[in-house]
């Protein structure tokens, strides 16, 4: 990769680790090395500005990974979110772009909402009522600036677990909580490697019983959001929307707002403050274990994890020891896990 895309990348890979979603990290770098060997990504791809109108751009990835041109699009949605008081960015022809919280998170870092969603190349939800997977992972991540208080990063899969929560109970040997994935027959499974051979990955909410048609109508929105409007491919029809279309065209969709052109300046923060403060002193049903909001947990662990490092499973320090022998570059872990 270039120097700049490899940094970029780095550093959302690193922002994964760091608040401890670490199916989004360096385990990644695994199947990004498959994708390589296989010709499913371009490594030298640089991003390209397809249109740039108004409050609105598109971005090109040239079928490189998604990192690069995601964090470039959300760049420019804030950008024009400080002009016109609103931001939206779409990229077409990526790939797998990490975690979603960290593009909404750049937004939140400099005072603005942001957010963030994703289609994937490979489907991997099952429809509610259907024997096979349509739609991808597809997530959606919203993020809004504090004042005194920690910034808000609502980051989620909108399956019942993302892909990489399967992978994270093979490598530590863990069951599956039943209704994350069925087989081919629609029945539960909770054996990590079957479930990963068949990946047939509920919507959010896992059974109908449990309302898991708002999750598969999330996951619908954020499809129509990252591909429709960009002009990337739905997985399942590939090949037979645009004659051309690259191995693996996933799309993105990037949101800034500006609230200072709807409030005085300041005002947002101080609400949401007291907004978020409220919710965090909500009586507890376990007094050792306070109501969150979202961010917190990740948050919480990122401090952790700066001060005493980032924890790998022996799984996965192999892979990327075998991976750096391959490329010629030196890892040494600090400690022996």
């Amino acid at each position: 990769m270039s120097e700049g895309g490899a940094c970029v990348t780095a550093d959302v890979m690193a922002y994964a680790d760091t608040h401890g979603i670490d199916s989004h990290g360096v385990l990644m770098l695994g199947l990004y090395d498959e994708l390589r060997r296989d010709g499913k990504l371009n490594l030298s791809a640089e991003p390209k500005l397809i249109r740039d109108r108004g409050a609105t751009c598109l971005w090109d990835g040239s079928g490189g990974l998604g990192h690069h041109p995601s964090r470039l699009a959300m760049e420019m949605a804030i950008n024009k979110a400080k002009a016109f008081g609103i931001g939206m960015a779409s990229v077409r022809g990526s790939h797998h772009y990490g975690a979603a919280g960290a593009y909404a998170m750049q937004a939140a870092e400099q005072g603005l909402l942001g957010m963030s969603t994703s289609a994937v190349y490979r489907p991997g939800i099952v429809p509610t009522g259907g024997l096979i997977p349509m739609l991808g992972t597809n997530p959606i991540a919203f993020a809004a600036p504090g004042g005194t208080q920690p910034p808000f990063c609502l980051d989620m899969a909108t399956s019942t677990v993302a892909v990489g929560k399967l992978k994270l109970a093979k490598l530590h040997g863990h069951r599956l909580q039943s209704g994350w994935s069925i087989d081919r027959e629609g029945r539960p499974i909770t054996d990590p490697e079957r479930a990963l051979e068949i990946r047939h990955l509920t919507p959010l909410g896992a059974l109908p019983e449990l309302s898991s048609h708002k999750g598969y109508g999330l996951a619908t929105m954020v499809e129509i959001l990252s591909t429709v409007t960009s002009g990337a491919c739905f997985a399942p029809l590939h090949g037979t929307m645009r004659p051309g279309q690259a191995k693996s065209d996933v799309g993105h969709f990037f949101m800034a707002i500006d609230p200072t052109f709807l409030r005085e300046e300041g005002s947002f923060e101080s609400d949401f403050d007291a907004m978020a403060s409220a919710l965090r002193q909500t009586p507890a049903i376990d007094a050792t274990t306070p109501v969150q909001v979202a961010g917190d947990p990740e948050r919480i662990q990122a401090a952790r994890r700066k001060k005493e490092g980032i924890p790998l499973p022996l799984d996965v320090a192999s892979m990327i020891e075998e991976l750096c022998q391959t490329a010629g570059c030196l890892f040494q872990l600090k400690d022996t896990l």
